[in-house]
């Protein structure tokens, strides 16, 4: 789609930003110190184009979402025709509209398995949220009220509300708001690479398991609601789990009759090359929360995948469920929505991702092995993450702590004209489905030159100084 090219007054904009925006997950000072925020100004494809007139490949399709790439006009002209009709109406008052409705049938002919029914939400935090609040309803009403405990790993992210941030393992988060919310326990994350170097990958798969079991018989399985754990960690670092691991989980789940929970916001939609992220383990959750790829990322929308063991029992117990948001069910985003499934299966991106793009991705990534400052790369479809480490062959950080690599090349990659994130001591990288190959072999060449200039200002920091 050709669009005219806006000639936006990019001083001002950074004034406005600093004047009057507070970006999200940002450290305020900093982009203060900078003069404001990089406007980003247009996209196509897999490019973004900034207000300096800088054309850089977006390795992270947004923030893990535009699965089907920028300038669809499909998807502007469902929501100009559907806001035209009916821009908007709610779920309360026993109403539905016709997108809301043919999007919960199609997704639940995606789900697959006992996943029948679908509750609708604006993002993945609240689609986390819904979880939160579903799992222990449908407990009280089950008589067992006393079913609170939900279960969760490190390192995990579910989210930036209350409930989401308590669910999610990340103690920086928990610092900030005095979390988590009690009734959440955490246990160790199946993290190869930083907890199990050089172990057996099935025994680690086992023991990351037997970790879930012990906190279960500690906290007294009749007090446990539910287990809940992305497929693979995506904001954790592309924390991908040995083979055996969500079998496990599984099977523990089902022997306690607990609830399984599968975050599927990062995974769902083909990012691993099957519809959603469980479907590649093989293991059937209770519920699951979705968002990001639903509508690639065009209007915000998320969901939350339901049971149908959990819904007989709303409907034979009746009651309100208490719960709901405005903008539950939107027509408009639901209608984007369904075009962008649409273009998914009409463009074979989930087959494309699971048979080419992605073991593409992970060859290309694997020509990074040879640099000195990589530990270990890893993808599963079209997601990935180099581990940049002081010496090759080990997990050894610089300054012998994590955290100091990843920005570093981070920000290097992205003035070399890659959008990549940093995670800790990872580059991790995620694009949108519609990548090319040409397209990653750009991805890998900007990483590895990234990590030749990264390598001699980080063989400067001194270990010593990590007190």
């Amino acid at each position: 789609m050709s669009v005219p090219i806006r000639n936006h007054d990019i001083a001002e904009l950074r004034r406005l930003d600093l004047a009057h925006h507070l970006p999200a997950q940002a450290d305020h000072r900093l982009i203060a110190s900078l003069g404001g925020s990089r406007i980003i100004t247009r996209a196509e494809g897999s490019t973004i184009y900034d207000g300096e007139g800088n054309a850089i490949l977006d390795g992270m399709a947004g923030l893990w979402c535009v699965n089907v790439g920028y300038g669809r006009e499909e998807l502007a002209k469902a929501a100009y025709e559907q806001m035209l009709e009916l821009p908007y109406y709610n779920t309360f008052f026993r109403t539905a509209t016709p997108p809301t409705v043919k999007l919960a049938a199609r997704i639940a002919s995606k789900m697959g398995g006992h996943l029948s029914h679908v509750f609708f939400n604006s993002s993945g935090s609240e689609a986390v949220d819904t979880i939160f609040r579903l799992t222990r309803h449908y407990w009280k009403l089950k008589g067992q009220p006393q079913r609170r405990i939900f279960i969760s790993r490190w390192n995990a992210y579910h989210g930036s509300t209350v409930a989401g941030v308590s669910l999610g393992g990340m103690k920086a988060m928990h610092v900030q708001g005095d979390l988590p919310v009690p009734g959440v326990e955490h246990v160790m994350q199946p993290y190869h690479f930083g907890e199990g170097f050089g172990e057996e990958p099935d025994a680690f798969a086992a023991r990351a398991a037997q970790a879930i079991e012990d906190k279960i018989l500690e906290v007294g399985p009749e007090n446990v609601a539910a287990f809940i754990g992305e497929p693979l960690q995506g904001a954790g670092g592309v924390i991908i789990p040995p083979e055996g691991y969500w079998p496990r989980v599984q099977a523990i789940c089902r022997k306690y009759g607990i609830l399984l929970v599968c975050d599927e916001v990062i995974c769902g939609f083909g990012r691993l090359g099957q519809w959603f992220g469980h479907h590649h383990y093989g293991v059937q959750p209770d519920m699951i929360s979705m968002a990001k790829g639903l509508s690639s990322g065009y209007l915000p929308i998320s969901a939350t995948g339901v049971a149908d063991h959990i819904v007989a029992e709303l409907r034979e117990k009746g009651g309100d469920f208490i719960h709901g948001y405005t903008y539950s069910g939107h027509p408009t985003a639901a209608a984007v929505a369904l075009a962008n499934i649409d273009i998914i299966e009409r463009e074979g991106l989930v087959e494309r991702t699971r048979d080419d793009t992605g073991p593409y991705l992970a060859r290309a990534l694997a020509t990074l092995n040879d640099h000195p400052l990589v530990g270990e790369t890893r993808s599963l479809g079209l997601i990935g993450a180099v581990e940049i480490v002081r010496e090759p062959g080990t997990n050894k950080r610089f300054l012998d702590k994590e955290g100091e690599a990843g920005p570093v090349v981070r920000d290097i990659c992205i003035r070399n004209g890659l959008m990549v994130r940093g995670i800790r001591d990872s580059i991790v990288c995620c694009p949108p489905l519609i990548v090319t190959r040409a397209e990653i072999d750009r991805l890998v060449s900007i990483i590895r030159r990234s990590l030749d200039e990264a390598e001699p200002i980080l063989r400067a920091l001194k270990p010593e100084a990590a007190g």
